[in-house]
């Protein structure tokens, strides 16, 4: 709420709010400011408030007005137009060198630095984590005392760690697949830092510059980023509740069979899918894995939230006897994320290889770390830890689904792990915008697309959206951004 105090006007502060989420990136590049009937609406000010506290913003050169579009947030490479902007009026009229420019996508950077930098002390809505209340800190912290002693603190950090990980790690972990039938040993693991880091050494090894990459869409923000960054083409294939669109992938590898533009990789969460929670049918994988053989692709199977799934879950890795298919985990999901410790499986012709990559990106990984997660898993404490979490996300899940229906919102995919993926009936971006105001974060389905498009969808963390009051705000936010 504003308040008028003698020595900052309701435009200062007004201003102020605004200008610090861009600077904080809360506020992307190209992201949308309310208009100034719903500014006003929102924050209890008149229009003639709103509109000093806009051009307070432009000739700081944090936004500039497109005609008859409203105010947008300026990219980074976008020139000052200050001394314009001062006199620019309400309308958004400015020259036309500017009103080619679009609307740019809230990025997934925005997200993470929500996650990191907290917008309040709220549950987050939109975070990909679970909270770090959590997160049982007893049994790692005693593993790592277990394995911490004086030698073996200077044996580890005199020298670096293996090439390949810590052999006591590759061997539990090693372990962990072959009881998920996943027909792994230990000269077939690397250990990374986090599963993302994982997915890139694939990338990096597997592909170049201009190869197409098969992805699911709906899907996470940060691999579409990473594999454009890469300078990688995307080729988007719907994810439905029993695996991707196989009829859309048979047509990408048939279109371009036997060229430079044929797919070499396929990138999938087969398991407690991100957004939507659905996990992979025997059926369609069976077919995926028969196309992979067929066309020659690779398969980058992402597992970051198995230790929240049945074990029983069909994996690609476990049908495939990994001949085409490269498995990912991690455990930044379960247990200590800033340890960030992750690990692929690969078939023994890629180990060389994929293992080259990483030398060439991070040396090796700390040792002492993944000796104590591997005395974690050896003890039983992370098994142990993984099922109290499933039954509090299990309690969670009904009582955070039950209210989202209650609010009006439809699940468009059976709820499922730790993420929803409901419809809320309005562009769940400008109600993103809206729901900063009263400190909650967003994760609207614009983020899981590979091209920015509108969306009424949007991504639910099931630890953090099961207390009513969320859902007020929501609903009232909801309800002013329809007027």
């Amino acid at each position: 709420m504003l308040l008028r105090t003698p020595a900052h006007t309701l435009s200062e502060q007004l201003s102020e709010r605004f200008a610090s989420r861009i600077r904080d990136r809360l506020l992307a590049a190209g992201a949308r400011l309310p208009s100034v009937r719903q500014c006003a609406a929102q924050h209890g000010v008149s229009p003639s408030t709103v509109v000093a506290a806009y051009d307070q913003l432009l000739a700081q050169g944090l936004v500039e007005a497109r005609r008859n579009r409203g105010f947008f947030v300026r990219g980074p490479a976008a020139p000052a137009l200050a001394s314009k902007a001062k006199g620019a009026p309400a309308d958004g009229v400015l020259d036309a060198a500017h009103a080619h420019q679009r609307k740019a996508p809230i990025s997934a950077a925005t997200l993470m630095r929500g996650m990191f930098q907290p917008i309040s002390a709220k549950p987050q809505p939109g975070l990909g984590v679970l909270p770090g209340e959590w997160i049982a800190t007893d049994p790692i912290a005693a593993s790592l005392r277990r394995v911490s002693g004086a030698a073996s603190v200077r044996e580890t950090s005199v020298r670096y760690g293996e090439p390949m990980g810590d052999a006591a790690l590759r061997r539990v972990l090693a372990a962990r697949l072959q009881a998920l039938g996943i027909a792994a040993r230990a000269e077939h693991i690397i250990t990374t830092v986090g599963a993302t880091h994982a997915l890139d050494i694939i990338s990096r090894t597997l592909l170049k510059p201009g190869d197409s990459v098969m992805v699911e869409e709906p899907g996470w923000a940060v691999e579409f980023a990473r594999l454009s960054a890469l300078g990688m083409r995307i080729l988007p294939v719907p994810r439905g509740p029993d695996g991707p669109d196989l009829a859309v992938m048979q047509r990408l590898c048939e279109a371009h069979a036997g060229t430079a533009a044929a797919p070499r990789l396929f990138v999938s969460v087969s398991v407690l899918h991100n957004p939507t929670g659905a996990c992979l049918s025997p059926a369609h994988a069976h077919r995926v894995l028969q196309l992979a053989q067929r066309h020659g692709f690779w398969i980058a199977e992402d597992d970051s939230y198995c230790h929240l799934a049945p074990e029983h879950a069909t994996r690609l890795a476990t049908l495939d006897g990994l001949q085409r298919t490269i498995y990912v985990g991690g455990f930044a999901k379960i247990l200590a994320p800033n340890w960030r410790v992750g690990f692929l499986a690969a078939p023994p012709e890629l180990v060389e290889p994929l293992l080259d990559t990483k030398l060439l990106s991070t040396l090796t990984t700390p040792s002492l770390l993944e000796r104590a997660l591997a005395h974690c898993i050896e003890q039983g404490q992370l098994r142990r830890h993984a099922e109290r979490v499933r039954t509090r996300l299990d309690a969670a899940r009904s009582r955070s689904a039950r209210l989202a229906q209650q609010a009006g919102c439809r699940f468009a995919a059976e709820p499922a792990g730790l993420f929803g993926w409901v419809d809320t009936g309005v562009d769940t971006e400008q109600l993103a915008l809206r729901l900063l105001d009263d400190g909650y974060l967003l994760a609207p389905g614009a983020l899981f697309h590979a091209e920015h498009r509108p969306s009424t969808l949007m991504r639910i963390n099931f630890a953090t959206t099961q207390e009513a009051g969320f859902w007020r705000v929501f609903e009232r936010g909801r309800e002013e951004f329809g007027r």
